[in-house]
């Protein structure tokens, strides 16, 4: 695939991973999301759970970051690795979808799993370009 497509694909990434990171903060917030995320077991996260939203979101603007590092979308002096950080959160994103699919909530299962399979492979053939 040409660097073009490349470039643009980690741009559309990187956004599905800046919106993620918004519906974390708005469910770290107390927004009524929670069916969507964790299970769908609370439909306001309890307090433990806000603060895992809250560093959940903070995770997903560094997968952006590796991301749009690696595709040199953005030059950065780095000394992280982030190839093999590239291939981590991309195993990580398969998995997630997994999960995603055997939620209890029809709602994760409706919203996240499609979203999280999408970004899954649209990473995998960022990961292998």
């Amino acid at each position: 695939m040409g660097v073009d497509v490349i470039f643009i694909i980690t741009i559309i990434v990187a956004i599905i991973f800046l919106s993620i990171a918004v519906f974390q903060v708005l469910l770290s917030l107390g927004y009524p999301l929670g069916e969507f995320a964790m299970g769908g077991y609370f439909k306001v996260l309890p307090k433990k759970l806000r603060m895992i939203s809250a560093v959940n979101a903070i995770i997903l603007l560094l997968m952006a970051f590796v991301f749009l590092v690696d595709s040199k979308v953005i030059i950065a002096y780095t000394f992280l690795p982030t190839n093999i950080l590239v291939w981590a959160i991309t195993i990580f994103l398969g998995v997630n979808s997994i999960a995603n699919l055997m939620s209890q909530s029809k709602k994760e299962r409706l919203v996240m799993t499609p979203l999280s399979t999408i970004t899954f492979l649209l990473c995998l053939v960022i990961s292998l370009s």
